[in-house]
């Protein structure tokens, strides 16, 4: 699966994770993102905007001063249920 990348190195909180959010939009259902960052406070800034938001941070990791973090987007929200009970499962349709 392809990953579109953001480099948001050199900038700090809360620019990685502003600028991630705008990208995120932008992409369907189950896409990836794979955010570049230096500032050492986006580890806890993207745990918290993954457990905030409901996509998933998949990875994240360190090398040569560079964060990686790669966050697949959320699901589309089920449509809402109509209002009222579900039938019962032995329920007949007429």
């Amino acid at each position: 699966m392809s990953e579109i990348l953001l480099d948001a190195r050199g900038l700090t909180c809360p620019l990685p994770v502003l600028r991630a959010n705008r990208m995120l939009r932008a992409l369907a259902p189950g896409e990836r993102l794979r955010v570049m960052a230096t500032d050492r406070a986006s580890v806890a800034d993207f745990q918290a905007f993954c457990r905030e938001t409901g996509h998933a941070l998949i990875a994240f990791g360190e090398e040569g001063g560079t964060l990686s973090f790669v966050i697949r987007r959320r699901p589309e929200p089920e449509a809402a249920r109509p209002a009222g009970d579900p039938p019962a499962p032995d329920a007949k349709l007429a």
